[in-house]
């Protein structure tokens, strides 16, 4: 975790610094969408195809300013007991034993009995409970990942959250954030999330970092490969995105063929090498079949080409 920032940034630049003090090399239009979301305290909707670095965003962000990174992976039935709170049974029930071994329970009415046994001490916080009860320190970074996996109810029921950050347990009372988290949702898009959800946002779409701004974040996040390599790395797969994968390789999956090159001591792409890393950035047999049938060796070339 980074140094706890005591003041708001003041511009999109030192955004751009920040995050970039935390690895990640953010372009003048993401920079300016999180800078935005701070100053106005609004939610951040990311979309954009897998890999290009919408959750590394909210990682960094939690990074610089020095807050507590709280992440909710969303999928398909998630629910109020994985996101918000559940009650910790097997607590409950040892402590309702206890109270009748030592004649506690003897002692207590049953309302008395059953608001103890159903207070705070039992409540687990899961992640959207937990973001907005944090009181100490910097406000929390609340990553809401992939909500495009999610159902419509649980997107309505966000949306209800996000609307007042406030979240009522019946057995509890209300909690209410103090200051409110910073909020990232991330969407690939494999559905359209709702306009009412779009409508309590700011919104950015991630595209793929252009070709020197990857060089860059492979070299930043892979320093033990060499310049020229990262280069022909990044040529290599611009390349691939052109094929009508069925998977096109992000940065992340850049990222890590460029370290697993580095883990084979590869000095520069060759079509062996090539041949034998590409599982760490083509994740599909059908694009390893593709990429095989355009040519590694004209790829190859190609990156060589663009690397000089």
């Amino acid at each position: 975790m980074g140094s706890v920032r005591s003041t708001e940034p003041t511009s999109v630049s030192e955004v751009a610094e920040g995050l970039g003090e935390a690895d990640y090399l953010a372009d003048e239009g993401l920079a300016t969408a999180v800078f935005l979301a701070m100053k106005l305290a609004r939610p951040l909707l990311l979309e954009g195809e897998p890999g290009v670095g919408k959750t590394e965003t909210a990682r960094a962000l939690a990074t610089w300013t020095g807050a507590e990174l709280i992440r909710l992976q969303c999928y398909e039935g998630i629910d109020v007991a994985q996101a918000v709170y559940e009650w910790d049974y097997s607590r409950q029930l040892l402590h309702l034993r206890t109270a009748e071994a030592t004649g506690a329970a003897t002692l207590q009415t049953d309302g008395a009995l059953e608001d103890e046994m159903y207070s705070e001490r039992f409540l687990i916080k899961r992640p959207l409970l937990e973001a907005i009860s944090a009181t100490q320190g910097p406000p929390p970074v609340l990553l809401i990942d992939e909500v495009d996996r999610a159902d419509d109810e649980f997107e309505a029921f966000l949306l209800e959250i996000l609307s007042d950050y406030a979240i009522t347990v019946p057995e509890v009372g209300r909690f209410v954030a103090t200051t409110p988290p910073r909020v990232i949702i991330t969407s690939n898009r494999t559905r359209d999330v709702h306009d009412a959800l779009k409508r309590r946002c700011l919104y950015h779409w991630v595209e793929h970092p252009d070709f020197e701004r990857e060089v860059s974040i492979i070299c930043r996040r892979a320093p033990q490969v060499s310049e020229r390599l990262a280069t022909q790395v990044a040529a290599a797969v611009a390349a691939f995105r052109e094929l009508g994968l069925y998977k096109p390789p992000g940065v992340a999956e850049s990222i890590d063929w460029s370290l697993a090159l580095g883990r084979l001591g590869a000095a520069e792409l060759n079509p062996e090498i090539t041949q034998a890393s590409l599982g760490a950035v083509l994740k599909y047999r059908e694009d390893q079949q593709r990429v095989a049938d355009h040519g590694i060796d004209m790829l190859i070339q190609q990156a060589t080409a663009r690397a000089v």
